[in-house]
């Protein structure tokens, strides 16, 4: 679950561009403490990007979002979060951002 704690950051691009930097803390089913820095890129045909500021939903293929997030915990069991690289690729909907993550192998 994802705790109410955190913030994300946006820098809107002149180019239609979104440079993403999110930060948060993560609780798992078993109580572990996980905090996430993700920072990545959402492009798109600047007339989608407008409709996804405005909070309108639009056809996740046609939106480049790539995320690299990192990981931290002191949880013995998610060292491996800690101790990998990911990539994802994001979908964002009106009411939820969906994050897909990938280890890099």
């Amino acid at each position: 679950m994802v705790l109410a704690a955190g913030a994300d950051y946006q820098l809107l691009c002149d180019d239609g561009r979104s440079e993403l930097d999110a930060r948060y803390a993560i609780e798992t089913d078993d109580g572990a403490l996980i905090y996430v820095i993700n920072r990545g890129i959402r492009r798109g045909p600047v007339d989608l990007m407008a409709k996804l500021a405005r909070g309108e939903p639009v056809d996740p293929a046609a939106i480049y979002f790539r995320t690299i997030p990192r990981s931290e915990t002191s949880a013995p069991a998610y060292q491996w979060l800690v101790q990998s690289l990911f990539i994802a690729t994001g979908i964002r909907n009106p009411d939820a951002v969906l994050l897909s993550l990938f280890e890099v192998r």
